[in-house]
């Protein structure tokens, strides 16, 4: 069983004497991954965004307007930093420095816009969901307005194309040409596959065993493509197990490899460099609220694993403080029941994969195995920006059971004739609780992350339809 090193609640910077201490980055400069026409109005630094001046904050944290997400430690708050080897130390300030360079440069900034257009599809609609917005009325006729930020009909099915598309160019620019990524639901690892198709490089996917079992098609896909898929059998063969094995890769071969790492975790600069590769999935929603109806969403709300495509949503409106930021995590068979993947609800500060963030375990620091019946969120961590807005309350998360992800799994296909991924279907499940609190015509945007043929197989064994 893999150990984190858990962290006292007032714990700092150099509170693991047996790990690296991070570096401080290089100088802060803002970052402008900027797809299609610019928004409504001027985007924050991408590197030193702020919140809102009278932002909530609990006890006594300083005020969020002088807070740099990630600061020059790459730490958000307590959270984040760099606790790897030694060996990686040089290959993440070589990618952190590649970082900033190419969100200045227009060549980069062109083609990776070209392709997301042209070969991605961006951007994604912000679909009106009339029947379910319906199906949640109550009885006098109220109720909110239900949005879909069509992230599933993204190339590949899923979010996780928009990141795997920046950091293989990247990689490219860096001069490596072995790509190595984790991936769980497997959606990551089609889309990394998929990418390395398309630019020529060496591709192999970590993907632990019953992830493989349960995600078969995917399997076959990221073959399909030309990937060499690992299946890893330590641990407990999910998504945990295959992150620790790509990061082995990474350590033993950093000089040719690149890793593309799939979520807003690990140590810095990955955590903010996948949120600011997503963040054309705010951006866009920015822009596309604004069309529909003049304004802004009251309420977001996106399923929460490692949290990319939930930082995606969310951060282009962190700093607007009236609107709300609703995470969903996986409850499995509940959450006092042991067996759930809802690490911000019950986990502990602690240190796994390179960052300091909420985790899954025990009294010993040793992790808790996760359950989900979604391979995506069956992680026992969550990225450190999730963990920082926790804390100072300006986001809000919750968990929703396998069993409402499936009821809502069924009831998206039924009403609306899309069939969602089941990461997707707990952000989905969560509405049954949320929309009776709604006032009436609130406008609530649900990030539906990813498509859900991968999923076809592991719903038939539960559901009778």
């Amino acid at each position: 069983m893999a150990a984190s090193i858990k962290a006292p609640p007032s714990s700092s910077s150099g509170a693991f004497p047996t790990l690296h201490r991070p570096r401080p980055s290089s100088p802060l400069k803002p970052a402008r991954f900027v797809v299609g026409p610019p928004p409504a109005r001027r985007l924050r630094s991408a590197i030193s965004c702020t919140l809102a001046r009278d932002s909530p904050v609990r006890m006594e944290e300083p005020a969020l307007a002088q807070l740099l997400r990630p600061d020059p430690f790459g730490r958000f708050g307590k959270f984040g930093g760099k606790y790897v080897p030694e060996t990686l130390m040089y290959a993440l300030s070589e990618l952190e420095s590649a970082f900033h360079a190419l969100a200045e440069d227009d060549e980069f900034q062109k083609e990776l816009g070209g392709i997301l257009k042209d070969y991605v599809g961006r951007e994604s609609p912000l679909y009106f969901a009339e029947r379910l917005t319906e199906h949640y009325k109550r009885p006098n006729g109220e109720g909110p307005h239900i949005y879909l930020k069509r992230e599933d009909l993204n190339h590949t099915g899923a979010h996780k194309i928009n990141n795997a598309v920046a950091q293989a160019l990247l990689a490219k620019r860096l001069g490596k040409k072995r790509i190595i990524a984790e991936t769980g639901a497997g959606q990551h690892g089609v889309a990394t596959a998929t990418v390395c198709a398309r630019f020529g490089l060496q591709c192999i996917i970590y993907m632990g065993a019953q992830d493989m079992e349960r995600q078969a098609l995917n399997v076959f896909r990221m073959r399909l493509l030309g990937a060499e898929v690992r299946a890893v059998h330590s641990g407990t063969a999910t998504l945990k197990d295959a992150t620790s094995e790509a990061i082995r890769d990474w350590v033993t071969n950093v000089e040719t490899t690149h890793y593309i790492l799939g979520s807003v975790a690990g140590p810095h600069p990955y955590p903010m460099m996948v949120r600011e590769f997503h963040a054309v999935i705010g951006k866009e929603t920015r822009r596309q609220a604004l069309d529909k109806w003049g304004g802004k969403p009251d309420v977001l709300v996106a399923c929460i694993g490692g949290g990319s495509n939930a930082m995606g949503l969310f951060h282009e409106f962190v700093d607007d403080k009236d609107v709300r930021l609703i995470g969903v995590e996986a409850a499995g068979f509940g959450v006092d029941s042991g067996k759930h993947a809802a690490t911000l609800t019950k986990g502990e500060v602690g240190v796994l994969h390179g960052a300091m963030s909420y985790l899954l375990q025990d009294d010993d620091g040793q992790i808790v195995e996760p359950h989900s019946i979604s391979a995506g969120l069956d992680y026992p961590g969550v990225g450190p920006e999730h963990s920082f807005l926790k804390d100072i309350g300006r986001a809000e998360y919750y968990s929703c059971t396998d069993e409402e992800a499936l009821e809502a799994f069924k009831r998206l296909s039924r009403l609306e004739g899309i069939i969602p991924a089941l990461e997707t279907s707990h952000a989905l499940g969560f509405l049954e609780k949320l929309c009776p609190t709604l006032p009436d015509g609130a406008k609530l945007v649900l990030n539906c992350s990813g498509r859900g043929d991968k999923d076809v197989q592991t719903a038939v064994k539960y559901l009778k339809v």
